[in-house]
């Protein structure tokens, strides 16, 4: 007895020894969120996640709650239908518009929309409560961590002189959320844990002394949806372990020195509605995960985050503020202070988000991640089609994370059968399409007001991110097994969908709206439906030129549906300028009554689109940027999304001190605690648009000077501002198949390195200096500042 306790004791010490080393590196590291309290709420607590599971860390000392999601605990059915009356409204409904009957219209149109139906929420899968028996004294040394390098949220402080360490992640290797604790004394351990819901849960105990937590997603009785299966397993190092029964099922772990968790879940979840009915939900127990020692699933659990996350760094240097806890750093910003380390983090934070959040295999991030703690959550914290999931994968392939966008094209794959319903029932429209919103039950009817509801272009933008892949990827398998395919259904329904204007003969897509915005009419009544909106127009003309390139690449020779998109790209209708310069969000000057509206559709072909670029179309660049100046000065940019796609426009423009000045007004009005984005509530797509806009700032790759294949203008710096004057970043990716590290000092290029990642031909731009390079498949080259190669 005597040896094992001195095995165990100089266990603990090396392990003590270990953690205490981690912190000090961690204090130090540009990639630590850090706090001296716990969470008090929601949006203090830490995230992680392995893509399916999710977990939010509160940090707690006594009491330690870890918000539990599982990706596919959704409400279910009755879902919205296609209504046919739309299809027979959509011909008097354009006539009335273009003869200026803007009610008429509106009249028309409005009963022939799908009803909503809500709530129909993402649901949180509950809660993992631990207790400290026996603790009572005050804690010091406390410190809750979320090391960004580890995906490791780590709560550590010290009562009555016994250090208690709480480590927790999601392994997406082994499929299990683990919370290891340590006591720096032997047997000071002495927990009681349990997991609960909100609604909608039955505990029960098993043979395998595990604790269940079964149930089914629903609202009250509606809305059934799927079964999901949690269960949670103990084991402890010393001590001894009980599952106790009863009304309060729980386990009690006492004298205990390490404790380690393990939280399974799944639920029948299946791409179809009528799947889950009578379907068993299971745990996804993982009997070689429960078999491993803790360091075992900790080693590999780090190695695969790593493997992603180390792809790109980004320094910005540090500050006076470096030091402090990251509260404290965001308060400051908040009052006014620049501290560049933090907006590196934040940059980094948005790379993190997205692999805990969106890996092969497992449902694309919604409009919260996979993080929600309510059963009835924003919006349903569903996919927007409207940018807000797009913009979830803005920086997927510019920050070396390609594979993690397999998701978003498999559900968008998933909308096409039910959108080509849509396009035929509700359109008279050949093709697919879908509304603003959907879910996981992949519904595509439009449906709701005309104000949000009566845009058909959710799978239309979807599309653009197919193209994307490829330009960055090269894969041209990808592109003529996947990407092809959906550009052409995307194109025959914006061949259907568009209409000659009777004064102009030029084609216009309607009856659209420009998302969730409205223009004043002659008659002095606003109004959403038009024909011909801005952005309406840049679809059709992105589907039909990423269509034809496409068919070029892949040798693909003309056939009927190619030759009509080659004609109505002629004859579309263009985004105009108004008359005070600024670019038009209608195809009519109206008159806007909300100036600072959060969506900037209209200016899609600047960013994300490459339809406007200061290369091929200044004239469209300026007017764009008069449109940005104008929305700004009117209280534009109040959503955190909205100011996110703000930095990318002024990247895009060029002026890297105004894109910075967004970053600060993200950071300062629209960013929680935890660095989540505040929309107001939580959103997280502004924090991926952020990291975005960022990349955007310091590498551009979207100007073409040929067709699909490039070559590609790949710009250093193009929008570096004052406020970062050194630094450097490495492992962004390129359009046209490049990785690139840049060095800058004092505000100028030091030292870019380029390397082919399937890409060979480019043209190498900073500032006024352009050079073109011919790569071989191996080659990589070192630049200086001039543009010249290092030897």
């Amino acid at each position: 007895m005597a040896m094992f306790r001195g095995r165990s004791l100089a266990l603990v010490l090396f392990c003590l020894a270990t953690c205490f080393a981690t912190v000090a590196a961690d204090a130090a590291s540009p990639c630590v969120l850090w706090y001296e309290q716990p969470a008090e709420q929601w949006t203090q607590a830490l995230p992680v996640g392995n893509g399916r599971l999710g977990a939010m860390c509160f940090g707690g000392v006594q009491q330690a709650r870890i918000q539990l999601n599982e990706e596919s605990v959704w409400a279910g059915p009755p879902v919205p239908e296609n209504n046919p009356a739309m299809r027979e409204a959509l011909p008097a409904a354009r006539d009335a518009w273009f003869r200026g009957d803007y009610a008429e219209a509106d009249r028309l149109l409005g009963p022939a929309m799908a009803p909503r139906i809500s709530p129909r929420s993402y649901q949180t899968l509950g809660d993992l409560h631990i207790e400290l028996v026996g603790v009572t004294g005050e804690a010091t040394n406390y410190r809750r961590q979320l090391d960004l390098d580890t995906a490791i949220a780590t709560t550590t402080f010290t009562i009555d002189g016994v250090t208690y360490t709480r480590e927790v992640f999601s392994s997406p290797v082994d499929e299990v959320i683990v919370v290891h604790m340590t006591a720096s004394e032997p047997g000071k351990l002495n927990l009681k844990a349990w997991i609960d819901r909100p609604a909608d849960y039955e505990i029960s105990i098993s043979a395998m002394e595990a604790l269940h937590m079964q149930g089914q997603a629903q609202h009250g009785g509606k809305q059934l949806g799927v079964k999901y299966h949690a269960m949670l397993t103990a084991q402890n190092v010393e001590g001894t372990k009980q599952i106790v029964d009863g009304d309060d099922k729980h386990f009690t772990i006492e004298g205990a020195t390490a404790v380690t968790l393990r939280l399974y879940a799944g639920t029948n979840y299946m791409a179809s509605i009528s799947s889950t009915a009578g379907n068993k939900a299971q745990a996804k127990y993982n009997p070689s995960a429960e078999a491993k020692s803790y360091d075992a699933l900790r080693d590999a659990h780090i190695a695969a985050h790593q493997e992603l996350f180390r792809r790109c760094t980004l320094d910005l240097g540090s500050n006076d503020n470096s030091s402090l806890p990251t509260d404290e750093r965001l308060k400051r910003v908040k009052q006014g202070a620049t501290d560049p380390a933090l907006e590196a983090l934040y940059f980094q934070y948005g790379r993190y988000l997205l692999i805990c959040s969106s890996r092969p295999g497992c449902l694309p991030a919604n409009l919260q991640g996979i993080w929600n703690d309510q059963i009835e959550a924003p919006w349903n914290a569903d996919y927007h089609v409207n940018i807000n999931m797009q913009m979830n994968y803005w920086p997927a392939e510019v920050t070396g994370l390609s594979e993690l966008t397999e998701p978003f094209f498999t559900f968008t794959e998933q909308l096409v059968e039910p959108g080509r319903e849509t396009a035929r029932e509700m359109f008279g429209a050949r093709g697919t399409t879908a509304g603003h919103t959907t879910d996981v039950w992949h519904w595509t009817a439009n449906i709701g007001y005309l104000g949000y509801g009566m845009w058909p272009h959710g799978i239309g933008w979807n599309s653009t991110h197919f193209t994307e892949h490829y330009r960055f990827t090269g894969d041209k398998t990808f592109l003529r097994e996947r990407a092809y395919p959906l550009l052409r259904e995307v194109s025959a329904f914006y061949l259907d969908h568009a209409q000659a204007d009777p004064e102009t003969g030029k084609l216009m897509l309607g009856p659209d709206t420009s998302p969730e915005n409205a223009f004043r009419g002659e008659d002095g009544k606003n109004h959403a439906i038009s024909m011909g909106p801005s952005m309406s127009q840049e679809f059709a003309w992105e589907a039909f030129t990423a269509t034809l390139e496409a068919a070029k690449v892949l040798g693909v020779e003309d056939d009927e549906l190619l030759k009509e998109i080659t004609s109505a790209r002629r004859k579309l209708h263009l985004p105009q300028i108004g008359e005070d310069g600024r670019l038009m969000e209608w195809s009519r000057p109206f008159p806007e009554p909300e100036p600072g509206h959060r969506h900037i559709s209209h200016l899609f072909a600047v960013h994300p689109g490459r339809q406007f670029n200061k290369r091929q179309s200044p004239e469209m660049l300026a007017a764009a940027r008069k449109t940005i100046d104008y929305r700004l000065s009117h209280g534009g940019g109040h959503t955190g999304w909205s100011r996110a796609w703000i930095i990318n426009f002024f990247a895009r423009f060029g002026d890297g001190d105004l894109a910075h000045d967004n970053i600060q007004a993200l950071l300062a009005k629209s960013t929680h605690p935890n660095l989540f984005d505040n929309h107001p509530p939580f959103q997280i797509d502004g924090n991926f648009g952020g990291t975005a806009g960022m990349a955007e700032m310091l590498l551009q790759s979207h100007i073409q000077r040929g067709g699909l294949e490039g070559p590609f203008e790949v710009e250093l710096l193009p929008a570096l501002p004052a406020a970062w004057p050194t630094g450097s970043v490495t492992g962004l990716r390129a359009r046209g198949g490049f990785e690139v590290d840049i060095e800058w000092k004092e505000g100028k290029l030091a030292k870019a390195t380029i390397k082919p990642l399937g890409g060979n031909h480019l043209w190498l731009v900073y500032g006024d200096k352009r050079v073109e390079l011919e790569l071989l498949d191996s080659e990589t080259v070192q630049m200086d500042g001039e543009l010249k190669i290092i030897d």
